[in-house]
């Protein structure tokens, strides 16, 4: 649950009563949405600053992640400015509340006046915020109020998320890539590799038994549309095992495998069987090839929508939509309908557990963390995802494999398509864009749409 200071607002001269009717009012829309709050109002403008110092005393050694500066009527900047200085480090919301109709007449407290005077000087002063004001008449703007909380919670947990990389730069790719300094420094996660060889000697160690059982209770509930052998599903549970001992050891919320020069290559194993049990029984994020911002991108998704921020590939573009899927898995999250899967084989490579489930359409958002010109940027779209014709990918043994995919409908493809950023995105379903560009501009990351 996100947890913020809510501090109401209102000139000493106006009737305290109103002031505390237009508060208590706003801390109850905030807390309907989930918003766990430090409450201190009326702060009033007195000229003995006692109101100030009640509030600065009340604050004083809670714990919270944003600020929400309540502007319920009129009220002189440096009443605000004497509170909001002593939490400059953390992220803030500047919400005027409205008027009301009364008898036929509008009768308000101010409100905008308020905010007014103080959201220039709050940019000036370089504190992180929102500014949001509600509109006499119309529904309070307290579900904006509680994203941007939300978000700020979601920022302070990203500063100490640990993302779990076995090995480095699969396939050579240079989109993958990342700098460790940067990353840490806008957006906070830490990127830990550990070596393959940790990986296959947990995986030595792994009881039979305890395999078993991954296969009997979990993989026996995949509808396979072909029978797949037991040795494979056996591996992919020990990998699975040897994988979540580091998740369990070292707090990873994402995790991601050298795939093609790694599993595949070295260790003859293709590892879709093990991203889907990460996944779904783990609970950590998923993407394959080393893809360093595809992690962190899922992290970020994750701590604002609680989605499990799945990825897709690219495969062609069309003129109103593109085709993303995937040559390897779905979390069973974004899977309409049950888990399907059967024993595949692509090009060289040995045969393996090939995910091949249909994915929920519907409205979603589509991004990619990035850097330009070396700034970090999010690249961020909504689109419409509908399932595609029947399609394949060449190289599958025949009769290829329906492999799990999207038709994303976009509003400017060819907008979209000149700023692609990688061939990995990461979707979260329904227009998310608010939610993200909110982290986003409590990260000081540009948004590219």
């Amino acid at each position: 649950m996100s947890r913020a200071a809510f501090v109401g607002f209102g000139e000493v001269n106006t009737p305290a009563e109103i002031i505390v009717r237009k508060c208590e009012e706003a801390k109850k829309g905030l807390e309907a949405e989930g918003v766990e709050l430090v409450s201190v109002y009326p702060v009033t403008d007195d000229y003995e600053e006692k109101d100030i110092k009640k509030c600065l005393d009340a604050l004083k050694g809670q714990e919270f992640d944003a600020l929400v500066l309540c502007v319920a009527g009129w009220i002189p900047t440096h009443a605000v400015i004497k509170i909001a200085e002593h939490y400059r480090h953390l992220p803030m919301v500047l919400w005027g509340l409205c008027g009301w109709y009364e008898e036929g007449r509008l009768v308000t407290t101010a409100d905008q006046a308020g905010t007014s005077a103080l959201r220039k000087t709050m940019a000036d002063l370089g504190y992180r915020f929102v500014y949001l004001y509600d509109i006499v008449g119309k529904p309070s703007r307290t579900a904006e109020v509680a994203d941007f909380v939300a978000a700020a919670s979601a920022a302070k947990a990203l500063r100490h998320a640990r993302v779990g990389m076995a090995g480095y730069r699969d396939m050579n790719l240079y989109g993958t890539l990342y700098d460790g300094s940067s990353l840490k420094r806008v957006v906070g996660p830490e990127i830990e590799t550990f070596e393959m060889l940790e990986m296959k000697q947990r995986y030595d160690a792994i009881p039979a038994e305890e395999k078993a059982k991954v296969v009997d209770e979990v993989m026996s509930g995949w509808k396979f549309l072909k029978p797949a052998k037991r040795e494979g599903m056996e591996k992919a549970a020990g990998y699975y095992l040897a994988v979540k001992q580091l998740i369990d050891e070292r707090g990873y919320g994402a995790i991601s495998l050298k795939d093609v020069d790694g599993m595949k290559k070295l260790l003859g194993f293709p590892p879709a069987p093990i991203f889907m049990l990460l996944s779904d029984c783990a609970g950590v994020c998923t993407v394959p090839e080393n893809d360093c911002l595809g992690s962190v991108t899922q992290l970020m998704v994750k701590a604002v929508t609680g989605q499990c921020g799945a990825y897709l590939e690219f495969y062609e573009f069309f003129e109103d939509s593109v085709l993303a899927g995937v040559p390897d898995y779905v979390p069973a999250e974004v899977t309409d309908g049950q888990t399907t899967v059967m024993p595949a084989a692509f090009g060289e490579l040995s045969e393996g557990i090939l995910n091949v489930s249909k994915v929920k359409t519907g409205e979603l958002t589509l991004c990619r963390l990035c850097v330009v010109d070396g700034k970090y940027a999010l690249h961020m779209v909504k689109g419409k995802g509908v399932t595609p014709p029947r399609w394949e990918e060449a190289g599958w043994t025949q009769p290829a494999p329906q492999l799990p995919g999207l038709k994303i409908y976009l509003d400017d493809t060819e907008d979209f398509c000149q700023k692609v950023m990688c061939q990995h995105y990461i979707i979260s379903y329904g227009d998310n864009t608010r939610k993200l560009a909110d982290l986003c501009k409590i990260l000081g990351i540009e948004i590219l749409g």
